[in-house]
C-alpha cells in the first residue's frame, strides 16, 4: 500500500487549481464515492511525480494522511495529464 500525504482544500475553482499548481507546487484532487460526500484535497507534486511511473500506483490501494491523522483509504479512477508536459493536473479518486 502506498501512502500519500494530502490537505483539505477549501478554495474550489480553475482559478484557485490553477495558483495552487504554480505556487503552490500542488496538485488538486477530489475523492468521491457511493453513499459518501465528496471530498476536495490537494497533494504536493513531487511525491506523485516519483509515484506516477510505479505500476503499483495505479492498481493497489493508496492510504491518504491526513493533518489529524485521519486516514483514508482510495483507489485512483481518473488522472488527467497535461497535454505535452509531463504533468499530472487533477487526480480522481474512489473510496475503498
Amino acid at each position: 500500500m502506498l501512502n500519500l500525504i494530502a490537505k483539505y482544500r477549501f478554495k474550489l475553482g480553475k482559478k484557485a487549481s490553477r495558483r495552487m499548481r504554480q505556487i503552490d507546487n500542488c496538485i488538486p484532487a477530489i475523492i468521491y464515492g457511493k453513499n459518501k460526500p465528496s471530498v476536495a484535497i490537494t497533494i504536493y507534486c513531487d511525491v506523485i511525480s516519483n509515484f506516477q511511473y510505479k505500476k503499483d500506483f495505479y492498481f493497489k490501494n493508496i492510504c491518504l494522511n491526513f493533518e489529524k491523522e485521519k486516514k483514508i483509504i482510495v483507489k485512483i479512477k481518473s488522472v488527467q495529464r497535461h497535454a505535452f508536459k509531463p504533468k499530472i493536473i487533477h487526480i480522481d479518486f474512489l473510496y475503498f
